[in-house]
């Protein structure tokens, strides 16, 4: 019974009728966070659905919060592996309409731990039920002949449900009729076989635009043809999968971080070097997610942002905490002065955090203990102002950023600087004033006052 019953029977069932696949584990590895994406990003979340049930292996799959909030869940996982179930806030980084202040959402998220057992195998899986829409991801096959496995029609779902079912009856009788129940609220589910005439070609495009020249030619073919004008294209093709490549274990690793801290049977020490870990896993996963939105905008320079009627002044409020405590670790200050009774401005809502967390770390690297940073938000004309200055805690302290300036930084291509008298890898001034105007706002700098960024209010539009 355990054995018909596995995880592995699952994702077996599913290949039945599927080719044998020819991909290696890396690549088959980057379907399945695409995978994810897709789904979740331009499948379900437009939908806004209210009910439904997921099952996954062997560690959770979603992590957008209104799926979390919204669908009940079931996750097998390794035995020693410490996650609860408020402790999961996903693979990837935050929408950044969740302020790292706000992220516990442990009385919302709804899914229950069970243990893997030997025959399951490590392959993920992932099945999502609503009256909507019905879909099972799944990676499978034998190395170099792996597979990723996307599954909607009714026939195949009804099996996948019976075995998950036995499953469950297995971990305990509580759970499968908890999970009976459940499927049966839901009410006549409607089929939607069409899903796949929409996933699929979502999977082609998200591939292809992470980095279409690759599958043409080498990168030394490219420096070999006479014509460079792709090189630039290439470039930031490799930097935008790079950047994905290197959050997804950051995210991964704070995932990991958060279901430890969930457990009271550590000292106060390991604690705070947990905390120390998670704090810096999400910093670096934001400064990779800015270079990520700025390669993105490079690549589509006639995308433009969804504008949205917000207010600044509020915002800068809400992110404060966040921002003050990460100076604090640096020995500096962080000083919010904002004129009450401002006008709301437009923006894009979801990349602002992004950005204004990125202009605060760029403003502050240098800086030594002492320093104070002070955001002042004022109006102006039809628009408001966010000026960004630095206090020096010493003359030689204001040379040292002056010689750090970016007069001496090297341009990495179009995206990327470098300064070789810090090593710090920062956006180009030109990125950073694309980003800027992308979200409805224009950037200012002027020597030894600092950065200052306009909004236009909404009345003004």
């Amino acid at each position: 019974m355990i054995q018909e019953a596995s995880i592995i029977s699952i994702q077996k069932r599913m290949a039945v009728g599927v080719p044998i696949g020819k991909l290696d584990e890396q690549i088959v590895r980057r379907l399945w966070w695409a995978a994810l994406d897709i789904l979740q990003e331009q499948i379900l979340l437009p939908m806004n659905l209210k009910r439904g049930l997921w099952l996954a292996a062997p560690l959770p799959a979603l992590y957008e919060s209104k799926l979390l909030e919204e669908l009940q869940g079931w996750v097998w996982t390794p035995e020693h592996f410490p996650i609860l179930n408020s402790s999961y806030v996903g693979l990837l980084p935050p929408s950044s309409t969740r302020t790292r202040h706000q992220q516990n959402i442990s009385h919302h998220e709804r899914f229950q731990k069970l243990h893997l057992r030997p025959e399951d195998g490590n392959d993920p899986f992932l099945i999502i039920i609503t009256k909507e829409v019905q879909i099972a991801l799944a990676l499978e096959g034998q190395p170099g002949k792996r597979n990723l496995l996307m599954r909607s029609d009714p026939e195949t779902l009804t099996d996948v449900l019976n075995i998950l079912d036995q499953r469950l009856n297995i971990e305990g009788p509580k759970h499968s009729k908890e999970f009976r129940d459940s499927l049966s609220n839901l009410g006549q589910l409607k089929s939607n076989e069409d899903i796949a005439k929409i996933f699929w070609p979502l999977i082609a495009s998200r591939l292809a635009g992470i980095a279409p020249s690759l599958n043409i030619q080498s990168y030394q073919e490219m420096q070999r043809n006479e014509d460079l004008e792709g090189q630039p294209n290439l470039q930031n093709s490799l930097l935008e999968a790079l950047t994905h490549e290197i959050r997804t274990p950051l995210t991964t690793i704070r995932t990991l971080i958060r279901s430890l801290l969930r457990r009271n049977d550590f000292s106060s020490l390991v604690i705070s070097r947990l905390k120390e870990i998670d704090t810096e896993c999400t910093e670096q996963i934001d400064r990779f997610g800015l270079i990520f939105n700025a390669v993105e905008l490079e690549k589509n320079q006639t995308r433009k942002s969804d504008l949205a009627t917000i207010d600044l002044g509020n915002t800068l409020e809400i992110l404060f905490p966040a921002w003050e405590q990460q100076l604090h670790r640096r020995g500096l200050k962080l000083c919010l002065d904002i004129t009450p009774d401002l006008p709301k401005v437009l923006s894009d809502p979801e990349r602002l955090e992004l950005m204004l967390g990125g202009l605060i770390d760029r403003n502050t690297r240098g800086i030594e203990p002492g320093g104070v940073l002070l955001l002042e938000l004022r109006p102006a004309g039809q628009r408001l102002k966010l000026k960004i200055t630095s206090n020096f805690s010493s003359a030689k302290d204001k040379k040292k950023i002056e010689e750090a300036s970016v007069q001496n930084n090297s341009d990495l291509g179009t995206v990327l600087s470098w300064n070789p008298n810090t090593g710090s890898l920062q956006l180009t001034q030109a990125a950073t004033q694309r980003l800027f105007e992308s979200l409805g706002g224009r950037l200012t700098r002027q020597r030894d006052k600092g950065i200052t960024i306009f909004f236009p209010t909404a009345e003004s539009q």
